[in-house]
């Protein structure tokens, strides 16, 4: 049994620590050039821990692997994108926050299955359309303040905003490496904005910390072997074996 605030925290299974450490080496996948594999990871921390939970543990876990990814890119980033966007982000995640506050786990996991599939679908839409579909997003300022306020909703109840940038980036037509360490930044800004508004929710304190602390290694060791062996892994089978799964764990959260 799984307790936030109690020393409880390390009482999980075999089959649920090895889960776990799954999970934290798939957000060092994400963090290396395979960003679908996080969405996996949202689902499936939602069976092994309550929902609400489950994004307080995930959160400094994010943080850890978005270090990794800044590192890395640091010098690769367009910040006249991200500070156009900020102010509508944080009035997403205020949003987020005043819906969080308001509701329990089980009212909550529906919301994050609803908003995994939603990520899901457009994922799968982007890939058919190919080009076409950055031509038909638009490139007005309604449509910065609707994806700014959507992805600091979705990150601040979910930690789900990752297909929701992706687009937000596409339409800017970043090139490839500017793309990755703009999203990289984005998220490690948002993410530690998040920070105080969960440790006053409670779902991040000294206990969810001290478990965090065990997935460090797991995080870095994923982020280090995704930059080594996903060049060589047929990225789509792989993409496809990951949606496929979170689609499942979405379906499962929704019913």
């Amino acid at each position: 049994m799984y307790k936030n605030r109690g020393i409880f925290i390390f009482e999980l299974s075999l089959i649920s620590w090895v889960i776990v450490v799954l999970c934290a080496i798939f957000i060092g996948f994400s963090k290396s050039g395979l960003p679908n594999s996080g969405i996996l990871v949202v689902t499936v921390l939602m069976f092994i821990f309550p929902a609400k939970e489950s994004i307080g543990i995930l959160l400094p876990m994010l943080i850890v692997g978005d270090i990794f990814a800044v590192i890395f890119y640091r010098r690769s980033v367009v910040w006249k994108y991200l500070i156009s966007l900020m102010p509508w982000v944080l009035l997403g995640t205020i949003l987020g926050f005043i819906v969080l506050n308001k509701i329990d786990s089980d009212q909550l996991k529906p919301i994050i299955g609803s908003i995994v599939l939603i990520m899901i679908t457009i994922h799968v839409w982007r890939n058919r359309l190919g080009e076409r579909f950055n031509d038909l997003l638009p490139q007005s300022k309604w449509f910065t303040s609707f994806m700014g306020i959507s992805g600091g909703f979705t990150s601040m109840v979910g930690n789900a905003a990752g297909g929701i940038m992706t687009i937000y980036f596409l339409v800017k037509n970043i090139p490839k490496r500017e793309f990755v360490g703009t999203s990289a930044w984005f998220f490690l800004i948002v993410n530690l904005i998040k920070v105080p508004f969960y440790v006053y929710l409670g779902l991040i304190n000294s206990a969810s910390l001290s478990f965090n602390a065990w997935l460090v290694l797991p995080i870095v060791l994923g982020a280090y072997i995704g930059s080594k062996v996903l060049p060589f892994i047929p990225q789509k089978v792989f993409q496809v074996l990951i949606l496929t799964l979170a689609t499942a764990g979405a379906v499962r959260l929704l019913f």
